[in-house]
């Protein structure tokens, strides 16, 4: 008999907190589906485009004690929840919870019902989170943090990114673009902008598996030099470039950016999607490194995410920084500029990619949910949940402007002479 109360008390205490947190907050086209089939809409519901999928009795508990980023996170990636349906769109209400400011009155009324729902072992018991050592953004802890996120899979990678394998926001003539067209012409994009020549020497600080480097060599004739952290990038970059034949203009090592002694080396620098993992406060070294690497008249672009300072993030743990991003830092673009110009760079052009990057991430979520079976298969349910929950908030980010993605063009000018020409015309024939 107490087995039967019991189960009738959580489901009540289910349905008053759906009632209490989700039915007055947010949007109201989602629905929820209960353990045992039961389904819940708000009041005043319209049509739902994503489903909740409550797994057990206490997946709330789970989802909302504590209610911060962190906690919400863990419960999807250790399937105590599941979404079905459109991903992205459950972030509108997902972060419209963790930043309500709620009454103490709310909160002791929520965890008075949260606790009175059972808190079983979780379905997923394997601990994913990223566990690093040593001072942040040492040599060694960067190394860590990098293999983390990039050695999951060069297979895993290659079921949802484009043909060249190209990890980065995309640039996009349509919306309408395929991934592969909008990747090559990103590439095509930054090497007009850096204005490649024949025989100049580029450096790729952070790239990946070897697209860019290998598009200006063939396309553009430049001597091309790829550094990244992760073997397993480098290992798949020089198997392509002996593929493609172009060792005679591309190479590519594994090397930190501040062990390169090679001043004034190199023409043009490059550095794509890499940005984040520098840290705030090794800003001026990457900058100083860049200008110490350049010949003068040189050009570097730099293309990075940047927070918006007008958003702050979500108060409490963040998801990203313990499952997919360690040491991650995202900077406001102004902090950025203004060290780049202490440094002595010249910034003659900014561009904010930010809505490419909502289309690019929305492309990889779909290609990594149609490769479900062989994600799972490649390494396990929990890194692809990770993976699927980390790209749709992303896309979400971007698309609502919590986030923005800059490429910037700094020149190191000699007395004054950056060697530009006057416009920008060039870009764009």
């Amino acid at each position: 008999m107490e087995a039967v109360i019991t189960s009738e008390r959580t489901f009540q205490n289910s349905l008053t907190l759906l009632q209490e947190i989700l039915g007055r907050r947010g949007p109201t086209d989602f629905a929820v589906r209960l353990w045992d089939g039961t389904e819940w809409k708000p009041a005043r519901s319209q049509k739902p485009r994503w489903t909740l999928i409550l797994k057990h009795p206490g997946a709330l508990r789970r989802m909302f004690f504590p209610m911060n980023q962190l906690t919400l996170g863990e419960a999807y990636i250790y399937d105590d929840f599941d979404i079905e349906g459109d991903i992205e769109e459950c972030f509108y209400l997902a972060y419209g919870l963790l930043e309500m400011e709620w009454t103490l009155s709310e909160k002791i009324r929520f965890a008075y019902y949260l606790r009175g729902l059972p808190d079983p072992a979780p379905k997923l018991s394997r601990d994913c989170r990223a566990r690093l050592r040593g001072r942040a953004h040492s040599k060694r802890r960067d190394a860590e943090a990098i293999r983390y996120h990039y050695d999951v899979s060069n297979d895993f990678y290659r079921l949802w990114l484009d043909e060249r394998m190209v990890y980065s926001c995309a640039y996009f003539a349509d919306q309408q673009d395929n991934l592969d067209a909008a990747q090559e012409r990103k590439l095509d994009y930054i090497c007009r902008k850096l204005r490649l020549e024949p025989g100049e020497k580029l450096l790729d600080i952070g790239c990946g598996w070897g697209g860019l480097i290998m598009h200006a060599a063939r396309h553009y004739g430049v001597e091309a030099h790829g550094i990244t952290l992760s073997v397993a990038q480098a290992e798949l970059a020089r198997e392509r470039i002996r593929e493609q034949g172009l060792e005679s203009r591309c190479r590519v090592d594994v090397c930190d950016y501040r062990d390169l002694k090679r001043p004034g080396t190199y023409d043009k620098l490059v550095s794509v999607g890499m940005f984040e993992h520098v840290g705030a406060k090794k800003l001026p070294e990457y900058f100083a490194q860049a200008w110490n690497l350049l010949r003068p008249r040189g050009v570097f672009l730099n293309h990075g995410i940047a927070d918006n300072p007008h958003l702050p993030p979500s108060p409490g743990p963040q998801f990203l920084h313990h499952y997919v991003f360690p040491d991650g830092d995202l900077i406001p673009v102004t902090d950025t500029l203004r060290i780049a110009e202490l440094t002595g760079f010249e910034i003659r052009d900014l561009e904010n990619l930010r809505e490419h990057y909502a289309l690019t991430l929305r492309q990889w979520v779909r290609r990594l949910e149609t490769a479900r079976q062989a994600a799972v298969r490649l390494t396990d349910e929990t890194t692809y949940r990770i993976w699927r929950l980390y790209m749709a908030a992303s896309a979400h980010s971007f698309a609502v402007g919590r986030v923005n993605v800059y490429q910037t063009l700094m020149v190191k000018p000699d007395e004054g002479d950056s060697g530009l020409p006057l416009t920008r015309e060039d870009w764009y024939r």
